[in-house]
């Protein structure tokens, strides 16, 4: 009975063996045949009455996961660019290059951008890491970057050759540089009456600036417009934005000036200014009828001692010119008269010869004259 069992179990055994032996033989791939003049069937014959072999799958790679580093790549930055591919096909690959091309967007940050792989199996899987770095110039955005494969496989025992390319995007983020100047405020800020908060901007960026908007928060005013869209502003754009608003009375007035935009990447960003502003009531108008309360105190200071001592040295020469004006005016006039006298005496005869028998007229003036009797107007009268 003991031997009995062993035979049997020997018979379970080899059968299992046979089967296992049958059901490998029936999952090998067999061989397909593609014949000429098909018939109903699905076979062929060919010309020669011979079966031709079916070409078998051709494989296909694909990427199927890659990675950078972020949501985004910062433009002028390098970075990792990970990739996996995997071969989908049925039979092997070998003799794989792989290239990466990063287009107008990205360049090879040192090393290469070609890669050799010896054989990938089917179904199986391989990580590619390429160092790369996003150009400065590039647009903002995603980006293409295309791996190309080139490979070869064995179809039918014949060696073929296969390529495929797979493109894979990478968004490229410009740095934000939209910057807006401090808040000007008037330098008298009346309550009642219209006054300007100005900012300029720029936009220093590469990548446009979308949907700006500019908002005037706070109370105790009126404004035109609380909220105005300035629109988009594209690179290397300045402008400027103005705030009308009214004060409704004195004091501080505490607001806030908001800007709203989104960047090259779409995020919405905003920047604020707190802003205090004094304000001040109308000052009364003007009385021009009034005296001027400084006028009086103007007055009352006088003038310095060395404008006195100035004032009375001009007065002392304008003096003392008149005194030698009036003074040579004398001595010409006293002069013209002895001039006129003499010039009388002249024409009078006083300078004629006489019987004196002095001929100069200057003797004549010295030389005594005889007086006359008035008893005898006949002549003089001479004593013997």
């Amino acid at each position: 009975m003991k031997h009995l069992t062993r035979r049997t179990i020997a018979i379970i055994v080899a059968l299992l063996s046979s089967l296992a032996l049958t059901l490998t033989v029936v999952s090998l791939p067999r061989q397909a045949y593609a014949v000429d003049g098909a018939d109903a069937g699905g076979a062929a014959q060919g010309s020669d009455g011979g079966a031709t072999p079916l070409a078998g799958p051709v494989p296909n790679i694909i990427i199927t996961n890659f990675a950078y580093g972020g949501d985004s790549v910062a433009a002028g930055s390098k970075f990792n660019l990970d990739f996996t591919f995997q071969n989908k096909g049925q039979v092997a690959v070998t003799n794989m290059v792989v290239t990466v091309d990063g287009a107008e967007g990205f360049a090879i940050a040192g090393g290469t951008n070609t890669f050799y792989v010896d054989a990938l199996w089917a179904g199986y899987s391989m990580t590619q890491t390429v160092p790369m770095q996003a150009l400065a110039s590039a647009k903002s955005g995603a980006q293409p970057v295309t791996v190309n494969f080139r490979y070869e496989y064995v179809d039918a025992g014949a060696r073929s050759s296969s390529q495929s390319d797979v493109k894979i995007s990478v968004p490229i983020s410009q740095p934000d540089r939209f910057e807006i100047s401090d808040p000007v405020v008037p330098d008298q800020v009346i309550a009642g009456q219209e006054n300007t908060v100005t900012m300029e901007y720029v936009n220093k960026g590469k990548g446009d600036i979308a949907n700006v908007e500019a908002t005037m928060e706070g109370e105790g005013f009126d404004a035109t417009m609380k909220t105005q869209y300035v629109g988009n502003v594209a690179s290397g754009a300045t402008g400027t934005i103005g705030y009308a608003f009214t004060p409704h009375a004195s004091g501080e007035l505490k607001t806030t000036l908001k800007v709203t935009y989104e960047d090259s990447d779409g995020q919405t960003k905003t920047k604020e200014f707190p802003l205090t502003i004094p304000v001040t009531d109308m000052q009364p108008m003007d009385n021009s009828g009034m005296a001027d309360p400084n006028m009086d105190k103007s007055a009352n200071q006088g003038l310095p001692v060395p404008a006195y001592v100035a004032i009375a040295v001009g007065v002392v020469a304008v003096i003392a010119a008149i005194v030698l004006l009036v003074r040579r005016r004398r001595k010409q006039k006293a002069k013209k008269n002895d001039i006129d006298e003499d010039w009388d005496d002249w024409s009078e005869g006083k300078d004629d010869k006489t019987d004196t028998g002095v001929t100069d007229g200057a003797a004549a003036d010295t030389a005594p004259i005889a007086p006359v009797s008035p008893a005898s107007p006949a002549g003089p009268s001479h004593k013997a």
